[in-house]
């Protein structure tokens, strides 16, 4: 009998205990066998390994030599059960109606959320795939249909547990995290204060310009390394994985962050994703005036994202650039660059 590892503290070391051991037994209690061949893959927020199988897949396919599942550990004391449950229905739901979304699989007992030796945990199959190519405008216009049938479920009922996109959550709560905690240098505190409080102002005044705008469950961190390519077959086309951040919030959260380059580019690739989103799914253009906003949020809540994570190892050796003084002063240009940009006319697709 598997004697299970030690509780993980939360705090400063949140993954100590997650050891290849842990993670074989983990997958064992749920009913996964791996061979013992593990390949931990590119997260920082959770851990999350590629693993060989020794028998059939947990979905019940046939083994095959290279038969492997993705499990995915989540950082402790982020998410509550339900919202982590809230995360999967969500995924499954879309993944019913045929949308190529990456779902997690129903384990023994007919779970997707497992727990072992203080971890929680997600098992998913395996999809290969290549980052899409986000200057190839026959490319967005595929993303944004299936973008629009994402949306076209997300609007059919709201989230309970899953928190919203909002001023208060990605804007004013990390500011204050991130003052509270001592991480600006005290010769670049004031000046920092000032070009947060001057954006956050700015994407108050971009909110009220774009009016009350509807809301749907989204995905929420709809960017290229989140979008998995394929080639050939029925398969191909752009698979969506990793809702671990799925939030509510306005439609245009998940457009904005696949549109790069000079302003020209971002209109010529709106339109293109808008050409394929409207297939499935109706745009509300006052959603427009939230681009920039939306940007700036993401830009403050990164900072504060990194500064939450500092005390876990992984980050100082992924992020050795952060929290320099030329990291700060690099974020007060970038904000100062934002208050100007929100204050122009909203992108419009060309």
């Amino acid at each position: 009998m598997q004697t299970p590892p030690p509780t993980p503290d939360a705090g400063l070391t949140p993954y100590s205990g997650l050891t290849p051991d842990c993670v074989l037994d983990a997958l064992q209690s749920a009913g996964v066998r791996g061979d013992g061949r593990l390949l931990a893959l590119n997260s920082y927020e959770n851990r999350v390994y590629q693993v060989w199988l020794e028998e059939a897949a947990a979905d019940g396919s046939p083994p095959s030599p290279n038969a492997s599942v993705v499990a995915k550990f989540y950082r402790p004391a982020r998410w509550t059960d339900a919202q982590i449950l809230e995360e999967h229905a969500f995924a499954i739901e879309l993944a019913e109606r045929e949308i190529p979304v990456v779902a997690p699989l129903l384990l023994e007992g007919g779970k997707t959320l497992n727990a072992y030796g203080g971890f929680r945990f997600a098992v998913y199959p395996r999809r290969g795939g290549r980052t899409p190519e986000l200057d190839d405008r026959d490319t967005l216009e595929w993303m944004g249909r299936f973008i629009g049938r994402i949306h076209a479920v997300g609007a059919l009922r709201p989230f309970v547990e899953r928190p919203a996109l909002d001023i208060a959550s990605f804007g004013t709560e990390p500011r204050d995290w991130l003052l509270a905690h001592h991480f600006i240098p005290a010769d670049l505190l004031d000046a920092w204060s000032s070009v947060v409080e001057q954006a956050l102002q700015g994407v108050a005044r971009c909110y009220e310009r774009a009016g009350k705008v509807r809301t749907l469950r989204l995905h929420g961190d709809c960017h290229a390394g989140n979008v998995l390519w394929t080639e050939g077959g029925e398969t191909r086309g752009p698979h969506f994985v990793d809702f671990d951040d799925c939030r509510t919030g306005p439609a245009v959260q998940d457009l904005w962050m696949l549109l790069s380059g000079e302003r020209a580019a971002m209109a010529r690739g709106l339109a293109d994703l808008l050409a394929g989103f409207e297939d499935f799914h109706d745009f509300d253009p006052r959603e427009l005036a939230l681009i920039e906003a939306l940007r700036t949020l993401r830009l403050v809540h990164y900072s504060a994202w990194l500064a939450r994570r500092w005390d876990d190892p992984a980050f100082p050796a992924a992020f050795p650039w952060f929290n320099t003084q030329r990291y700060w002063q690099d974020r007060i240009l970038e904000l100062r660059e934002q208050i100007a940009l929100m204050d122009e006319p909203p992108l419009w697709p060309a």
